[in-house]
């Protein structure tokens, strides 16, 4: 009996999770990442006069660097309290675990601290990529796409 009005009165405080909202929030920060990497790729095209392929490696790039200086600064954990998966998911969030990881150890220093613990989380998302981008190649060669 105890236990079951101690159940209920969990439910009575659990807060509730806004699924939907958090989705149409991560939607649109996701796609204002979006819209801000084709931005820099127009902007890297028309200011450095090179291709759109090598625009698209500067926009990687800054976008790169931008996550890891906000996370340095430290107001990157505070818009992605905000912007949810819409700012982990794309390549800021890597860069996000990898700094974040690394200053959080800093006080160990060069090596041990900030070299031991840079990937982290991140060499956990090398892995599994590797190894998923491995497993689809051997697929496609078995269905016959061929060496590409």
């Amino acid at each position: 009996m105890k236990n079951e009005k101690y159940e209920k009165i969990i439910q009575k405080h659990r807060p509730t999770e806004q699924r939907v909202n958090n989705a149409f929030i991560a939607f649109m920060i996701g796609g204002g990442v979006g819209a801000l990497g084709e931005i820099l790729i127009q902007v890297f095209c028309m200011v450095f006069h090179v291709s759109r392929t090598e625009a698209s490696v500067f926009m990687i790039i800054t976008l790169i660097f931008l996550a890891a200086l906000f996370t340095a600064l430290g107001f990157f954990d505070k818009w992605v309290t905000f912007g949810k998966c819409g700012l982990l998911i794309p390549i800021t969030g890597f860069a996000h675990s990898m700094m974040s990881a690394s200053l959080e150890y800093k006080r160990e220093g060069l090596v041990t601290g900030i070299g031991t613990n840079a990937f982290k989380l991140a060499g956990t998302v090398i892995v599994y990529g590797v190894v998923s981008a491995w497993t689809f190649g051997v697929i496609r060669l078995l269905i016959g796409g061929g060496l590409v």
